[in-house]
């Protein structure tokens, strides 16, 4: 089913998933932003009427709580309970990335940092039938654990609101929902309407102009990051179980027909176990033809010499998402190098990441995680240095401050010094 590659041959067909012109969409989304940012409410009211041919207004904007009430009223026991546990294990898992202050006091000299949350984060939370609550959960607490004070969310409207996610922004004490979607709610979120608050922070999936939008907002405000589609890269050798990798293959291979799903392996016949399991598992999916157009175009598998070469390629690639379904895979993390999520051995299915072990599932694309990580306390947070010289520790140094400001010729930096040694 899958082709099947010797290392060093063919190989650019990992590296091939194709860029989309994003020209036309990088137009129309600096014209929403500059249309929101002057005009506020009205552009955002318009633009929702154009594109959700909805009638926004300032009485329908924000979510009542009666509305919040009614759509978790509508959600099972069994899913709340499922949520909440969860919840959890996300919470504990993000309270463990937060980081200490600390500060060293030498000769009178004291440095040090502190971190600061950001006072407001923006959620984005694509709307429609489909639901997310899973990403509502990793997008907020997050923010809760670091400190956030203000954390709204924006869905698109309509006529339907999917309980699942607004019942996972009140379980996670989600300020403010507000009825806007697409560029426009990007915009808003980066500037500030009427209706919605300035956030410092924008997290969260969405479509392509989505995406654009809150490429063209970073510098005035923070983003979570630039997240393309889905990815997932299996190192297997032969004690791995065939059926396993290819369901996870297929997870990931679902989610959208530029997914990629690679397999890197040292066994032909494994190679060929999986993919006789890829074409069985296949006919059983309900998004079947997604799955079947993500494997044509960017399902690969590659036979590797050694373990040791697959991480080499690994490290390459720098997938998103990265199980490690070899014998020792202890020993095979420590020659990983990039990867967004790494699942250790037959039982850490990325699944597991997704939904329940508390680490993020927002993680970096296309390579990114050469020198990016996935969300987490720190999107929330700042470092903030912190200098406190005692008077006798401040002349010690000044003879030098002033020599390394004169050389640049920054004379008021020069004299900022050596007025405070005349006294």
């Amino acid at each position: 089913m899958l082709p099947i590659l010797e290392y060093g041959k063919d190989l650019p067909r990992l590296f091939s998933r194709s860029q989309t012109d994003i020209s036309e969409v990088n137009e129309a989304v600096k014209k929403i932003i500059a249309e929101v940012r002057k005009n506020g409410d009205k552009a955002l009211f318009a633009y929702t009427k154009q594109f959700d041919n909805f009638d926004l207004s300032m009485q329908n904007i924000l979510l009542t709580k009666g509305e919040i009430d009614e759509a978790v009223a509508k959600v099972p026991k069994k899913i709340m309970d499922a949520m909440r546990r969860a919840k959890d294990n996300i919470v504990a898992f993000h309270k463990r990335q937060m980081p200490k202050e600390n500060f060293e006091t030498k000769n009178g000299a004291t440095t040090g940092f502190v971190y600061r949350a950001v006072s407001s984060a923006g959620i984005y939370v694509p709307g429609g039938k489909a639901a997310y609550p899973s990403s509502v959960l990793m997008c907020a607490l997050p923010a809760v654990v670091a400190g956030v004070e203000e954390i709204v969310m924006v869905t698109p409207p309509g006529k339907y609101l999917n309980p699942l996610t607004i019942a996972a922004a009140k379980e996670c004490g989600v300020n403010k929902i507000f009825r806007v979607g697409g560029a426009q709610a990007i915009a808003a979120l980066a500037y500030g309407t009427e209706s919605i608050p300035k956030a410092d922070v924008i997290v969260g999936p969405g479509n392509i102009f989505v995406a654009v939008a809150k490429k063209e907002v970073y510098g005035q405000v923070g983003i979570d990051m630039l997240a393309g589609p889905s990815e997932i890269l299996i190192i297997a050798d032969n004690s791995a179980n065939a059926d396993f990798v290819a369901a996870d293959m297929l997870s990931q291979a679902e989610h959208d027909e530029l997914a990629a799903s690679i397999l890197l392996t040292t066994d032909k016949e494994f190679a060929n176990a999986v993919n006789a399991a890829l074409q069985a598992q296949l006919e059983k999916l309900t998004r079947k033809e997604i799955a079947k157009k993500s494997l044509e175009n960017y399902g690969t598998i590659v036979l590797c010499d050694s373990l040791d070469q697959a991480a080499e390629l690994s490290n390459k690639l720098a997938p998103e998402h990265l199980e490690l379904c070899v014998k020792e895979p202890k020993k095979l993390l420590l020659k990983i190098k990039h990867a967004g999520a790494i699942f250790m051995g037959n039982y850490s299915p990325e699944p597991l990441g997704d939904y329940f072990a508390g680490s993020n599932h927002v993680l970096p694309t296309s390579s990114t995680a050469r020198f990016s990580s996935g969300l987490g306390v720190d999107t929330y947070l700042k470092r903030i240095s912190v200098i406190d010289y005692s008077k006798d520790a401040f002349l010690k140094s000044a003879e030098d401050i002033i020599t390394l400001a004169t050389v640049e010729e920054l004379t008021a930096h020069a004299e900022s010094v050596r007025i405070r040694t005349q006294i």
